[in-house]
């Protein structure tokens, strides 16, 4: 069988992540420096492989101390940790458009495994002729499962910081040749 390669295009793709902040609102943050490949069947994902390499220092809340925050050993300990991994371990279509893809999530030295919903966005050329692919994929996680522990229990007896993590990333692949 036939395979293409592929590598994320970073000006066309972000990685965010979702996290509730005292019970009532959301904060979104993001990492601004990744890199990722992808090893694809001819015309589809199904049974493909993706590898997403993040540096954790690139974590960006616009807030200049909770950033700090949150490199420190608190959270994602960036000076030990200095990246977080993605490598899928399945790739399946479930219908359409919508796939199923378990990866292994390596985050402050722990591997856990990730079901993420994946959403083909098509395939198009650009004006200067490279093949490029989308792809939207999303999870929830449990930052506690990674050792993201701190917390505050605020007035009420609600926590500060969520344990839930929802991740969104929007991925373009450009094709390598």
């Amino acid at each position: 069988m036939a395979t293409k390669k592929w590598s994320v295009d970073p000006a066309h793709s972000e990685i965010q992540f979702k996290v509730k902040h005292l019970v009532i609102s959301t904060v979104t943050g993001s990492f601004g420096e990744f890199s990722g490949e992808a090893v694809t069947p001819e015309d589809t994902f199904e049974g493909g492989e993706i590898t997403i390499k993040i540096k954790a220092d690139s974590i960006n809340t616009n807030h200049e101390q909770r950033d700090g925050h949150l490199r420190s050993a608190e959270f994602f300990e960036i000076e030990n940790h200095p990246e977080i991994t993605v490598k899928t371990t399945s790739i399946k279509q479930v219908s359409g458009d919508d796939y199923e893809i378990m990866a292994d999530l390596t985050m402050k030295g722990v591997t856990k495994q990730v079901k993420f919903k994946g959403e083909y966005g098509g395939k198009a050329t650009d004006g200067y002729g490279n093949n490029k692919v989308g792809l939207e994929v999303t999870a929830k996680i449990n930052r506690k499962d990674y050792g993201l522990n701190w917390n505050a229990v605020i007035e009420g007896g609600g926590l500060t910081v969520s344990e839930e993590v929802k991740l969104i990333a929007n991925l373009q692949f450009v094709e390598q040749q």
